[in-house]
């Protein structure tokens, strides 16, 4: 079976060709300082020193690193020829470069994708001081399409990955679903998450003091906010928790929602089951609609205006976004042609996509219904990689 990062070298090759393109090149140096998202794609480790990592449309893949990165570099048998330099890497950077001679040179640049956003402003410049005397510097074009389309296509070692994350993301939910009780605070909630996480060596999805976020009640806050010890669990009210792990250096990006029932209650009050009924109902839509060629916009569009129709007011947020090795990983966007999105909703669909689909609906005096599940594009439209909740869960 070939690496992961074989998998996704094979998938650039083939991208780069679809789009005419001929070389694409990733510039890094001291990446644990400045991080190129698109260097976990095709090398899966730090540089230290000024690093070149150059893919063919042919397939032919280069990597010119400092010498004492070489070793790890030529261990991944992914590269056809590996360089190690020791005062300057730009006389063997300009020595590939020129026997390739390629008219085009993607870079990663981009104004509205910040996964295909790595390449710093510096850098930018000394690759162009590098390659001035050679012509190769009016060659470059944004590398955006070709991150977005190999961080979207999941390669089959990536997506098993991130199923295996979306379950162990289940089984977490199951357990604090079992021992939910009123009194216990927000922050009660998210250590005993902390203490699963860390008892099974995991990671989380986004940032660890805000992973989870748990919602308990229609007084705390709704978003990114911690768990607080300032609200607890109440009778009458919601409990909401945004939470996901990443697991193998995939992530999962899910919601979940109880109901906590007062006593001699033996279900959740018809306007909590109503706003329940009408999220759900807004999230299969744009499910439905989700499959390969359609912009994103046009998913949001469709799960936005079936919720507006069932009397709730729009989220202030995009319907999706696509999860992998980062809870939002990037590439399209699942939302309202809004400024904030830039150019995103205008992506299209592609078979192989993984999304987080969400919204919500704020239910007065009871608090916040979030719904928020991780899906899969296949050629025939979308499947669910989680068990989509179907009701509330009741306390």
């Amino acid at each position: 079976m070939p690496s992961i990062i074989q998998e996704k070298l094979d998938q650039a090759a083939a991208i780069l060709d679809e789009h005419n393109v001929d070389v694409w090149l990733t510039f890094v140096r001291e990446t644990v300082l400045t991080p190129d998202p698109a260097l976990d794609l095709i090398a899966g480790m730090e540089m230290v020193w000024q690093s070149a990592f150059i893919v063919t449309r042919e397939g032919s893949h280069y990597a010119i690193v400092g010498k004492h990165d070489r070793e790890n570099i030529e261990r991944l048998g992914a590269y056809r020829e590996v360089t190690g330099y020791v005062e300057g890497i730009r006389n063997e950077l300009v020595r590939v470069l020129m026997a390739l001679n390629p008219q085009t040179i993607a870079l990663n640049y981009s104004e509205n994708d910040v996964a295909a956003d790595g390449l710093s402003h510096g850098l930018m410049k000394l690759l162009s001081r590098y390659l001035q005397d050679t012509g190769l510097d009016e060659r470059f074009v944004s590398a955006e399409a070709i991150i977005s389309a190999l961080r979207g296509r999941k390669s089959p070692q990536e997506l098993e990955r991130i199923r295996q994350a979306v379950k162990t993301t289940e089984g977490i939910f199951e357990q604090v679903g079992a021992q939910i009780k009123p009194g216990q605070t927000e922050a009660a909630i998210g250590a005993f998450v902390h203490d699963l996480i860390n008892e099974k060596r995991l990671g989380t999805a986004w940032d660890y003091d805000y992973c989870p976020t748990v919602s308990c009640g229609p007084d705390s806050p709704v978003g990114h906010a911690g768990p607080s010890p300032d609200y607890a669990v109440t009778p009458g009210t919601l409990v909401h928790m945004d939470f996901g792990v990443k697991e193998n250096g995939f992530c999962a990006d899910l919601q979940r929602v109880w109901y906590i029932r007062r006593e001699g209650e033996d279900d959740a009050p018809e306007e909590v089951r109503a706003a329940f009924n009408a999220a759900r109902l807004a999230l299969t839509t744009g499910f439905d609609a989700l499959k390969p060629g359609v912009h994103g916009w046009q998913i949001d569009e469709a799960a936005r205006q079936t919720l507006i129709d069932t009397g709730y007011p729009a989220y202030e947020f995009a319907f999706g976004h696509h999860v992998g090795r980062m809870a939002h990983d990037g590439a399209t966007v699942l939302g309202p042609r809004w400024e904030r999105y830039g150019q995103t909703p205008y992506g299209v669909i592609e078979a192989g996509n993984v999304f987080a689909i969400e919204l919500g609906v704020f239910v007065e005096n009871y608090g916040y219904i979030g719904l928020e599940e991780n899906v899969l594009v296949t050629e025939k439209g979308a499947e669910w990689l989680s068990t989509p909740q179907e009701s509330l869960w009741l306390v």
